[in-house]
């Protein structure tokens, strides 16, 4: 696992040992950051479920302004620090080591973010707790980018009635990204 592109492309990165984490691969983080290219300079960038905190980091070699990285796992959280300080991007970079939605709850008034990525485990309906959570949240901005990494299986319908947008769908073998965002006022 590296960074693929921006100024610590190439930087390997740690990852967890064991299954408690899926990292993306190379190819569909790719395809992710081919859809944001747009969105990711100066932006203020949400990792949740964080990992080894490869989607964040990529956001920041690639010009984000500063990532936030919630992670709850005592390993992954490790990783991600270990990696924060490898590729030196140290004061760009905040670590949240704790639930996610206690996170989420102690990052309001403090941060709004540009872009928000969250990968959590897979059929556990965590993503529609987080939206549900963001839809009346401080932590959005007008045209917040919200991604979901998600199983083939999940089910997307409850989003209108939280008041979202599904911008686009993009599938892959085995999971797929939901790219969602607030409907307009």
């Amino acid at each position: 696992m590296r960074i693929i592109a921006g100024t610590a492309r190439s930087l390997p990165l740690k990852t967890i040992e064991g299954r408690d984490t899926r990292p993306t691969t190379d190819r569909i983080k790719e395809t992710l950051f081919n859809v944001l290219q747009n969105d990711i300079p100066g932006c203020y960038f949400l990792d949740l479920f964080a990992g080894s905190g490869q989607i964040g980091l990529e956001a920041v070699s690639r010009g984000a302004s500063y990532a936030v990285f919630v992670e709850n796992g005592k390993k992954a959280a490790a990783c991600i620090e270990d990696n924060i300080h490898f590729t030196k991007f140290d004061r760009q970079c905040k670590l949240v080591s704790m639930d996610v939605m206690a996170a989420l709850r102690s990052l309001e008034g403090n941060y709004r973010f540009d872009v928000i990525f969250m990968d959590p485990p897979y059929d556990n309906l965590l993503e529609k707790d987080v939206l549900s959570y963001l839809a009346e949240s401080s932590l959005l901005k007008e045209n917040t980018q919200i991604i979901v990494e998600a199983s083939l299986r999940t089910d997307f319908s409850y989003l209108d009635e939280l008041g979202y947008d599904l911008i686009k769908l993009k599938k892959y073998k085995t999971n797929m990204h939901a790219f969602i965002q607030k409907k307009e006022q």
